[in-house]
């Protein structure tokens, strides 16, 4: 028998990515997929991707989960904090939603609403100490999509000095499987393609959280729904705060990151050449007009965003190296 792990919410995109790459983990056994609506149905059937894993969803139950050694909560926001309480302290956990990321009840209550849970260990190993951090937890909070991208490209030029954290602008575009699985109609085919549009500008809930990862005091995001299904792409600009080569700067902060590719002079990211992996990909530069920093942020929502991450931090949880089971290269075309 290898490690024991579960997953609640197994019905959504992340929760169907969870599956995938527990399926292919060598040193993960899955025990338990639980869903709410999908409660009953086998696994293949809601995840045609899947076909041949051997599994019937059942409901969320607590005492279902209990008898995993690590469970993964891909619930919606909001409703991770509720079940992880009942759950036994022994059972180590990474929580995909929302519930444990921030530090401040304020910036809770402003940008999600409801009662703070409270933080745990964030969970995005590439910051300095976090590796030791998440290793020694076990309660993990995973990062949310934009805000993994974004701190990837931000946080070494403002922990360097490079940039002013007073002064940042982002606008990133992300695929549609971001905002989860159920029926929206903004989200129809027919609305979707041929569209670039604009949503929660200047109040994205991902915004407190980039900020408290990152340094940041002073942040304008404006996401974009693209046309793909998964990916993102984020633009990050900063003041400049002193001369520095941004790119030197990433270069040194990732030089140990298995997961994170600063590109060489002249490549771009782009999404699809993340599709599929846990990698993302960062290129910067200076803009010649008006001298602000420039760093583009590509990476699969669904991988490094999302599911990938998780099980990169149960790596770490569980005493297995961090790349266990997870791919560094994408899958295209």
């Amino acid at each position: 028998m290898g490690i024991r792990v579960a997953v609640a919410g197994a019905s959504g995109y992340a929760g169907g990515e969870l599956l995938r790459l527990i399926a292919g983990h060598p040193e993960f056994d899955l025990v338990a997929a639980t869903a709410h609506s999908q409660a009953g149905h086998r696994v293949d059937v809601v995840h045609p991707q899947l076909t041949g894993l051997d599994l019937v969803l059942a409901e969320t139950d607590p005492t279902i989960l209990a008898d995993a050694d690590l469970v993964f909560l891909a619930l919606p926001h909001g409703q991770s904090a509720a079940l992880a309480a009942q759950l036994p302290a022994e059972v180590r956990i990474v929580d995909l939603g929302a519930d444990h990321r921030l530090a401040d009840p304020y910036a809770w209550a402003q940008y999600y609403g409801g009662t703070h849970a409270g933080q745990w260990t964030y969970g995005l190993p590439e910051l300095p100490g976090q590796r030791e951090l998440i290793a020694d937890s076990t309660r993990v909070a995973n990062t949310g999509c934009y805000a993994a991208a974004i701190t990837l490209a931000l946080a070494p030029l403002i922990a360097d000095g490079a940039a002013n954290p007073a002064d940042v602008v982002v606008v990133a575009s992300s695929g549609t499987s971001g905002a989860g699985r159920a029926a929206k109609a903004h989200l129809l085919a027919s609305e979707v393609m041929g569209d670039l549009s604009p949503y929660r500008v200047g109040t994205h809930q991902h915004v407190p959280e980039i900020k408290q990862a990152t340094g940041a005091t002073g942040l304008s995001f404006t996401p974009v729904l693209a046309p793909m299904p998964r990916g993102i792409l984020a633009t990050v600009t900063a003041a400049p705060a002193r001369g520095v080569d941004p790119q030197e700067v990433l270069a040194r902060a990732y030089a140990d990151a298995p997961f994170v590719h600063v590109l060489p002079e002249g490549r771009w990211p782009h999404t699809a050449a993340t599709l599929g992996s846990n990698s993302c990909h960062l290129q910067a530069t200076v803009d010649v007009d008006s001298g602000r920093l420039i760093v583009l942020s590509a990476l699969d929502n669904l991988g490094k965003g999302a599911a990938g991450q998780a099980v990169q931090n149960a790596n770490l949880m569980l005493g297995l190296p961090e790349t266990t089971g997870l791919s560094i290269w994408g899958v295209t075309p």
